[in-house]
């Protein structure tokens, strides 16, 4: 690691592990901005099995390749139109879409042509044809917009790669005490990068000392998605300068007991995503989230109640000015005949394609700056947004 990525680093350690009250002020103070527009970025690590989730009632062949599977959720589905429903578990995704506020997307794949996990999630992140971790599509988008990025995570993804994207996530180490920062202040003290550093890093820990309603979380609950999106809707309030973040949400491989552990993977998703809107409140307008996953299950389920690694899933676009309330993508058919190598659901549009939709609907990116985000595919025609 060179010097001065270390120097950064060390900066976000001292401030953004804090609270999340904590990082907005430190955050406004460089760049206020208000009624920007806005995308947070969900990835679902794992591989979510988008006929579990995203379901096709119409296809007799489900029932035929998917007989205890479907049997857990059939009775208690949320319709949709055309014959799709969602999991009963997306309650407040199914309110979303009937006030028109969420585009579900069936049959999209990145691309990418093999079912490995972190090589399927890094394909996801970088945008590119060829993986390049140092580089993400997110990251890129950012510079050319100047927009100011946070990742709630321990470390930069792969999306936010390439821009200066912050960092935050709950520390569950306690909190240093003075003797620790009078030792760094004797440490820094022929570095004026390092101390000026340290003391905007002091500054910020007063402020989240002092403030009123302080929002740090309870160690049991930090990291639980649900946590981690109000800590995000938080920091994209008001004129704090964050244009976009990321969220990810693990545990969407399950080779196994599907049934019972989709169904409090998609819960947790849901309760997520209603603390993200309600936290941003009036700014739900003005933003846009984007859920995908790396890639999804095969369309047969397995001897032990689970599904296997597969090619196409579903994405999930939603916002307060979300041209809502349809199910977007084209349905390519269970039979044999209609698979990916006769094993997984066939993709019929890109992921990229919708990104970079959203892209140059939410943020104006040109056809050239997409070109640079992602250059192996065109955006698509269909208006994603109102007005």
């Amino acid at each position: 690691m060179q010097r001065r990525q270390f120097i950064k680093s060390m900066a976000a350690t001292l401030v953004l592990f804090k609270t999340p009250n904590a990082v907005a002020k430190a955050l406004s103070a460089s760049s206020p901005k208000s009624g920007n527009k806005k995308i947070i970025w969900v990835v679902l690590r794992g591989a979510m099995d988008s006929l579990h989730t995203l379901v096709p009632t119409f296809d007799t062949e489900l029932s035929v390749l998917r007989p205890k599977l479907l049997a857990s959720i059939k009775d208690d589905l949320l319709m949709l139109d055309n014959g799709f429903a969602l999991h009963p578990s997306l309650s407040n995704l199914h309110q979303w879409y009937k006030k028109g506020e969420l585009l579900p997307i069936t049959a999209v794949s990145s691309g990418y042509a093999k079912r490995s996990h972190f090589d399927g999630q890094d394909y996801l992140e970088s945008g590119l044809a060829n993986i390049d971790h140092d580089t993400g599509w997110l990251g890129r988008a950012v510079n050319m917009k100047d927009k100011q990025a946070l990742a709630i995570a321990n470390s930069t993804p792969i999306s936010l790669r390439s821009s200066e994207a912050s960092t935050w996530y709950p520390s569950q180490l306690k909190e240093a005490d003075e003797d620790v920062y009078q030792a760094l202040m004797k440490m820094y003290q022929n570095d004026e990068l390092l101390i000026n550093r340290l003391e905007d890093g002091l500054a910020v820990k007063e402020m989240a000392d002092t403030m009123v309603g302080d929002r740090t979380l309870n160690i049991k609950k930090k990291g639980q998605f649900i946590e981690l999106s109000k800590s995000c809707a938080n920091l994209m309030m008001g004129n704090n300068g964050v244009d976009c973040a990321m969220l990810e949400l693990g545990g969407w491989d399950t080779h196994n007991n599907q049934a019972t552990r989709l169904s409090r993977q998609l819960k947790a998703l849901d309760q997520g995503l209603k603390a993200l809107k309600d936290g941003l409140k009036d700014q739900w307008k003005d933003t846009v989230v984007v859920v995908a996953t790396e890639f999804g299950r095969t369309v047969k389920e397995n001897g032990t109640g689970g599904t296997d690694h597969g090619t196409a899933s579903a994405m999930f676009i939603a916002g307060g000015s979300v041209n809502g309330g349809k199910v977007l993508g084209d349905w390519p058919g269970l039979k044999n005949n209609q698979l990916f190598e006769q094993r997984d659901l066939m993709p019929t549009s890109n992921t990229f394609s919708w990104l970079a939709t959203v892209l140059s609907q939410q943020w104006s990116l040109s056809d050239n700056q997409l070109k640079a985000v992602f250059p192996q595919v065109d955006k698509r025609t269909v208006k994603l947004f109102l007005g």
